[in-house]
């Protein structure tokens, strides 16, 4: 195996089990206060990292800046880490990974004018289709899982908005990535981010001190602990690496493999329903992921 091989199914084992810790620290400290714990610690150690590029923002950027770090990591990870919290983490992660390529075509045609052709219409119409199938049990009396938090529905729905908010919050920072270092850009939209989510999170949430105190006790700090040194150090990192030497197309190809660890985990540590009409849904959400990432 390849160095880089190792990296990709090590980047692929640890976004497809972030998951797992969001829904265990939301279990014991509100979800979008579990979020804003994570960034701010992760931001914090990107800028540090990023040593003497951190104040290497251009003037003509900031404005792009503020809006791209409200979109992706404030509005996504609201959504995200609250609809986690009260829906299957696997179906989140199928959610959330399957639909990235996706909704980055909708976002690139309506910001950039990319031509959407007969390819990536179909990839669309697919990836609504495994929504539908995916969404099915929840809104029915129920086909082929058992249900359990009567919010699942809703929280699927919010990782959906909150992956739709990153997607175009991703293809509006494409014209400020070349102007700064990445991990200046990554940094600061981190920063920015966590600052919003810390801000919605003490006007919507019931945070209180004991929530404060959980997070330096267990389960709360070794979730924190995997989400910014897994999620966003290691597998930022590589991911990086790979856009370098593998190009956009196959370090993309995480959207396969991490989902169907992520339901892998769910099932096993958290004994979580997985059934006939979520297994065609992830089916057609990874063809759909699959056309859409084609060359």
């Amino acid at each position: 195996m390849s160095r880089n091989a190792f990296y990709f199914a090590l980047m692929c084992l640890v976004w497809g089990l972030t998951f797992l810790p969001v829904k265990i620290g939301s279990a014991h400290v509100p979800p979008i206060f579990l979020a804003a714990a994570r960034f701010s610690i992760a931001g914090v150690l990107m800028l540090l990292w990023a040593g003497r590029d951190v104040l290497a923002v251009p003037p003509a950027a900031r404005r792009r800046l503020l809006i791209t770090a409200l979109l992706v990591n404030t509005g996504n990870y609201t959504f995200l880490f609250w609809g986690t919290a009260h829906a299957p983490s696997g179906l989140a992660a199928i959610v959330n990974l399957a639909t990235i390529p996706i909704y980055t075509l909708i976002a690139s045609r309506l910001i950039e004018g990319q031509r959407i052709t007969g390819q990536r219409i179909a990839a669309i119409v697919l990836g609504l289709t495994g929504l539908c199938f995916l969404f099915a049990t929840r809104a029915s009396s129920g086909w082929s899982a058992a249900h359990g938090d009567p919010m699942e529905i809703w929280g699927l729905a919010a990782v959906a908005f909150g992956t739709l908010l990153y997607c175009f919050g991703a293809v509006l920072t494409r014209r400020i990535a070349g102007t700064m270092p990445t991990l200046t850009l990554a940094g600061w939209q981190t920063v920015i981010g966590a600052l919003g989510l810390a801000a919605v999170s003490f006007a919507v949430e019931p945070v209180t001190l004991a929530d404060i105190r959980a997070l330096g006790e267990w389960p709360v700090w070794p979730a924190v602990a995997v989400l910014v040194i897994g999620g966003s150090l290691i597998g930022f990192t590589i991911y990086m690496r790979l856009l370098r030497d593998w190009g956009a197309f196959h370090a993309g190809l995480y959207a396969f493999v991490s989902p169907a660890i992520a339901v892998t985990a769910g099932v096993v540590v958290l004994n979580e329903p997985f059934g006939l009409s979520e297994a065609i849904g992830a089916v057609l959400m990874f063809g759909a992921a699959a056309i859409a990432l084609r060359r």
